[in-house]
């Protein structure tokens, strides 16, 4: 039987080292602020509020605050039933506080409430969505800050195009990530704006204080047009949320498959380091450890994009005021599962092994460098850029065809065949212009890099300047994250101060 022992190892290898996406740990849970728990508030605050202003008998409203409150504490409850609709909430209520609990409903509709919790829903998603693009692009920019001098070969057309440092690379997929941010916050002003008070479309006779309400409920401004806010806006906020959940799956998706070009190779530069999930055991071939993060991610990404089109295909060829488009729950998912995405992403930026040397030996093995010999050529020698391009197309086409490297190529080659171009593009001087030593070192991919004079290339200086400003961009979202959770918590305890002392003052 002891023969069996490695293939057990190996068994207890693989199933410990299971597809990351299966693995992922269940973050914490956050307050659970679903529609229960917005339609609470906003009863709390009409009940507040319509007191104040007399409409609503102040002699009664401590009643009907107690029986509120009793079916939030209720509601909260471990497996509790919560109502997610004004229909199914407001029976609740009439149990608890009497028929007299729906003189609250002053100038309400289930059309005004329904949007200004899919709003705030919405709003709230839309924060958890950029905390964590802000830790994934974090992230992003301090592996840059690691390898800002790491030279690694860049692709267009999927075929090795120039040689780039990797923090370079790094920065600019965060400058991708940052638009993404960016729209999330132009984003959220439009989606923090509250409804309440329009009643279904044009509003009601009573006399609503929108704004006390809007206050109340955390929000920043109000929806102006009636009709707008829960017929057209709350159709078009899903529809413009699913394009920065789309944005952010694309960037995701590609930067994965960047990573994953390199899992072709025999000896790639940059792999997923062993353990962690990061990888696990074919069930069948011993050699080969299966990115499962990657390809977990980049399912997770997938799925973003797909829920992203949802909204879309909701809301297209139907009258407006109609529910398709708004569903809180699907739109909740939506958003969530690009912070799903931005999670694995994360986890990959963290779990990257990036060998500087192996880089090196791909970029010296190939002719990445080939342009710099026609930009040197122009630059320092004033040959037009199309001759100095055909003579490094043909050192090129030499070396390949002789399997020679950059390192390698034969000096007297070099000068040979720009002999031969000079004659075919009619140039005055036949002699290559650079000697041995200056034709070898424009080869050199890390001198290049170093050389670089373009505002926002990759030469040190400005690499420190970009990663300087990447951080302070990602301070101040983090700033703008907790300034507007801190302004929604400072609003509803507020909104919970002043209804729980009505519910007392009967006492």
């Amino acid at each position: 039987m002891s023969g069996y022992k490695p293939l057990a190892a190996a068994l207890l290898l693989a199933a410990a080292s299971l597809p990351a996406h299966a693995q992922q740990p269940t973050p914490p849970k956050e307050p659970v602020r679903d529609e229960f728990f917005w339609l609470g508030e906003i009863n709390k605050a009409s009940t507040v509020i319509n007191a104040e202003q007399g409409l609503l008998d102040r002699a009664l409203a401590p009643k009907l605050a107690q029986g509120i409150a009793k079916v939030i504490e209720a509601g909260n409850q471990p497996g509790a039933r919560r109502p997610s609709t004004v229909i199914t909430f407001e029976p609740l209520m009439i149990k608890e506080a009497g028929v007299e609990v729906t003189l609250i409903h002053a100038g309400r509709s289930s059309q005004d409430m329904h949007a200004t919790y899919r709003a705030a829903i919405m709003r709230e998603r839309l924060l958890t969505l950029a905390d964590q693009l802000n830790r994934a692009t974090r992230t992003m920019v301090e592996l840059a800050a690691t390898h800002r001098d790491t030279v690694v070969p860049n692709y267009t057309n999927g075929v090795a195009a120039q040689p780039n440092s990797y923090g370079h690379y790094l920065l600019g997929l965060a400058a991708g990530l940052d638009r993404d941010a960016q729209r999330i916050r132009e984003t959220y002003a439009r989606v923090d704006r509250s409804p309440m008070g329009t009643t279904v479309l044009n509003g009601t006779s009573w006399p609503l204080d929108r704004q006390r309400m809007a206050d109340y409920l955390g929000f920043a401004a109000l929806v102006d047009n009636a009709y707008d806010a829960s017929q057209i806006a709350a159709a078009d906020l899903p529809i413009e949320v699913g394009g920065i959940v789309t944005g952010i799956a694309l960037h995701v998706g590609g930067f994965i498959e960047d990573v994953m070009t390199q899992y072709a190779q025999s000896r790639p530069w940059i792999i997923l380091r062993e353990g962690g999930g990061n990888t696990y055991v074919s069930s069948a071939m011993p050699q080969k450890r299966n990115p499962g993060l990657l390809n977990g991610t980049r399912e997770s990404a997938s799925t973003a994009l797909s829920l992203a089109m949802g909204p879309v295909f909701r809301a297209h060829n139907i009258p407006p005021g109609m529910p398709d488009a708004k569903d809180a729950k699907a739109n909740s998912a939506m958003t969530d599962s690009a912070t799903r995405a931005l999670q694995g992403l994360e986890r990959i930026l963290k779990a990257l092994a990036i060998d500087p040397e192996r880089a090196l030996e791909e970029l010296n093995s190939d002719w990445t460098a080939s342009q710099e010999l026609a930009d040197v050529l122009m630059r320092k020698y004033r040959l037009p850029f199309r001759a100095g391009h055909h003579f490094a197309s043909e050192v090129v086409d030499y070396a390949k065809l002789h399997n020679i490297k950059p390192t390698e190529f034969p000096y007297a080659q070099a000068q040979a065949i720009y002999r031969k171009a000079a004659a075919e593009m009619g140039l005055a001087a036949a002699e290559l212009p650079m000697n041995e030593a200056e034709f070898r070192s424009t080869l050199d991919p890390v001198a290049i890099i170093r050389n670089r004079a373009t505002s926002g290339g990759p030469q040190p200086a400005e690499m420190d300047r970009m990663l300087a400003e990447a951080k302070q961009r990602l301070d101040r979202q983090d700033t703008w994250i907790k300034d507007r959770r801190e302004k929604i918590a400072a609003a509803l305890a507020k909104l919970d101060a002043d209804f729980g002392a009505l519910a007392k003052s009967a006492n």
